[in-house]
């Protein structure tokens, strides 16, 4: 079984992180990944970085401009990740956009990230039609799950095509803008996760965009499997370095 699959079995809320490889340094890769595992994080989404990240707002664009520079591409980070899977036991998703992994070529992607032990892809801007028409029976081939973003303006009909064609979970985005830190949930987006609650889909769902501390992790959790952080991290690691990780899931968890 997958380990995304065996994780969201687990009878507890979710805590995954987000982070751009090969920042604030190009070696900081692995050492960040171990120390979220050790200080209680469930899932890792490892960010590849892209000139033109269209759904990531100022702090994460500023990360991947940062990466490219030290030198991050898709070969560097396989070659970091080769014995990830010695001291790192969670589940390890690359999020990333579709050119970088088209150019490397879709099917050589999917085998290296099996090959070294990434559990699933999260491709904001690979259409969900054109994953399942070209892409689906490559992903499977590997043992990959991809996971598909829905927002609030996400039509009824389109939510019920990607729960069925998903076998992980469903990544909500809480609002429909870039990535980034609110201080909370308003009405609106409350009803948003009632809503999408209310549907009982067969994949659970976890929520991003807009959680940076425990309010907002605990309001996001109420309606869903878990939560994810990046923005908030992001800037963490920026102004304290990758050894204070332990500072900033605390403040998540407790």
């Amino acid at each position: 079984m997958n380990r995304i699959n065996k994780k969201l079995q687990e009878n507890k809320k979710l805590l995954s992180i987000y982070f751009t490889a090969g920042y604030p340094n190009i070696n900081d890769t692995v050492t960040t990944i171990q120390n979220l595992e050790k200080n209680g994080v469930d899932m890792i989404e490892i960010g590849l970085p892209f000139s033109d990240p269209l759904a990531d707002g100022p702090t994460i664009q500023d990360s991947s401009t940062k990466a490219i520079k030290n030198g991050m591409t898709s070969e560097v980070l396989f070659n970091q990740l080769k014995d990830i899977r010695k001291t790192v036991n969670i589940p390890l998703i690359i999020m990333g956009y579709f050119n970088p992994m088209f150019q490397y070529g879709m099917e050589a992607f999917c085998k290296k990230c099996q090959d070294i032990g990434v559990d699933g892809l999260i491709i904001p801007d690979l259409p969900v039609d054109i994953y399942n028409a070209e892409y689906k029976s490559i992903f499977e081939k590997y043992g990959l799950i991809n996971v598909f973003l829905i927002t609030p303006q996400t039509s009824e009909k389109r939510i019920r095509f990607i729960d069925s064609i998903s076998n992980g979970f469903i990544y909500m985005v809480s609002s429909a803008s870039t990535t980034g830190t609110q201080s909370g949930f308003g009405d609106q987006q409350t009803a948003y996760f009632k809503r999408i609650a209310n549907m009982n889909l067969k994949n659970p769902q976890i929520i991003g965009f807009g959680i940076s501390n425990h309010e907002t992790f605990t309001q996001a959790t109420q309606y869903a499997k878990g939560a994810i952080i990046g923005s908030a991290f992001v800037k963490h690691v920026t102004k304290h370095g990758v050894d204070t990780i332990n500072t900033f899931t605390n403040t998540i968890l407790n």
